[in-house]
């Protein structure tokens, strides 16, 4: 699919591990679709995506989607996805969005991880996003990562008129 998502509202890890919170990352599927819409709706507010749209972006067979989930009962707190066509080269964050309350956990950079993993493992040499100018959180967060800031989409993210910065990270041997 060639749309690409807002890969903002991400966070920088705060002193607890995730996954000793109860917190663990697991693939994402249709079943999950009506928590990762209610939170897509929250997060994104002005430019979040359709439920359809969503939903093809959950079957689709070169993306990869994971969930952060609390235990006991399940909850959704933050979900994540890549577009990683095997053998192209290149892969680009889709979204990524946690709750506010899982925000300064390190929920962000454990799905942040998994999703590079999924991209190494479709043989990605390139990771590229778009990210909210007005987010410097998620920017910290991706610049973390080895991500590297390469250009801007001036008003890309509507209504709001506001800029995208495109980042990219260099896999290259990281295979």
């Amino acid at each position: 699919m060639s749309t690409q998502r807002p890969s903002g509202q991400a966070e920088e890890p705060g002193p607890t591990d995730p996954r000793s919170a109860g917190i663990r990352v697991r693939h994402a599927d249709v079943a999950d679709l009506d928590q990762i819409f209610a939170i897509e709706v929250d997060v994104f507010e002005s430019d979040a995506w359709s439920r359809d749209l969503m939903h093809h972006e959950l079957v689709d067979k070169n993306c990869h989607y994971v969930v952060a989930v609390t235990d006991a009962p399940e909850t959704i707190v933050g979900y994540g996805g890549v577009l990683a066509p095997s053998g192209s080269g290149d892969a680009d964050i889709q979204t990524i969005a946690t709750v506010p309350a899982a925000r300064g956990r390190g929920v962000g950079r454990v799905i942040m991880n998994e999703l590079l993993v999924a991209a190494r493992e479709a043989r990605a040499q390139r990771v590229f996003l778009e990210v909210r100018a007005d987010n410097p959180i998620a920017m910290g967060l991706y610049r973390s990562l080895g991500f590297a800031e390469i250009g801007v989409r001036e008003g890309y993210y509507q209504p709001d008129n506001v800029d995208a910065v495109i980042m990219r990270l260099d896999l290259g041997g990281q295979q």
